[in-house]
């Protein structure tokens, strides 16, 4: 018999992402992070539709963010359409389960970024087209 489970639901999948430099970071946020996702190049890419949990390491921080993601779409996956071995990859989406959470992650990257880079640098770098 089973009684009430303290077991969460969360992805079983983990991925994680270290960058080496603070300047790659920043560059990858302000061209797709910022925007609610990214894309992450694979030689093994996931299915559209699988979620995870993705461990984005950053230079100068004592511990990776930990965000839930989902696949929006791949290259190279099977049934897929083929791509060169360099092009293969899938396209992310970042899911907040609240905007406060959403909101936290972006004040604390852009902190970063004003103390590297400066106000009149990342308010161009993240100013909208």
């Amino acid at each position: 018999m089973m009684q009430g489970s303290n077991v969460r639901a969360r992805p079983p999948i983990e991925l994680k992402v270290e960058y080496k430099k603070l300047n790659s970071f920043f560059a990858d946020y302000t061209k797709n992070i910022s925007k609610g996702g990214t894309f992450i190049r694979t030689e093994r890419p996931l299915k559209a539709g699988t979620e995870f949990l993705f461990h984005l390491g950053v230079p100068q921080r004592a511990h990776p963010f930990v965000l839930h993601g989902r696949v929006t779409w791949a290259h190279g996956v099977d049934g897929a359409v083929p791509v060169a071995p360099g092009e293969r990859g899938m396209g992310i989406t970042f899911v907040f389960p609240t905007e406060v959470e959403r909101r936290v992650f972006t004040d604390e990257v852009e902190g970063m970024m004003r103390a590297s880079l400066g106000d009149l640098v990342v308010d161009r770098l993240l100013a909208e087209p």
